[in-house]
């Protein structure tokens, strides 16, 4: 389901164990920033893959009720080819916060999506804002 899903197998030490980063990351595995990660959360959820209750702990504020209105009327289901994650741009407005876009392809059909990502005082990031643009 993910765009650019990481790499699972860790790299091996010349001795044949496996050489991992602390937290138990493996060294040279591309880490997927919060912005990747939310676009394929948020496609999942408008175009059906996933419930939108799966968003619950992962947005703030009225991004969850806009994500229920916005996934009842199925915007990225699509017959055929399955909506991905093609290009993602982003801007930091302040410290912990992070305003991003997205191009979502589905066959010839091409969205824009931009949502805003918010670091809570757990050191989390919640989708805070989300909004979906028409057909291209």
């Amino acid at each position: 389901m993910p765009v650019a899903a990481p790499l699972r197998a860790a790299r091996r030490a010349p001795d044949g164990t496996a050489s991992a980063r602390p937290g138990g990351v493996p060294r040279g595995v591309p880490q997927l920033r919060p912005t990747d990660r939310f676009a394929d959360l948020l496609v999942a959820v408008l175009s059906g893959q996933r419930p939108v209750h799966a968003m619950l702990r992962h947005s703030a504020g009225q991004a969850y009720d806009e994500l229920i209105r916005l996934a009842e009327r199925g915007p990225l289901r699509t017959r055929g080819a399955r909506p991905v994650v093609r290009d993602i741009g982003w801007f930091v407005p302040r410290e912990g916060a992070i305003e991003a876009f997205a191009r979502i392809g589905a066959g010839d059909r091409l969205r824009a999506m931009a949502f805003r990502l918010e670091r809570g005082r757990d050191l989390r990031w919640r989708c805070t804002a989300v909004e979906l643009g028409g057909p291209r």
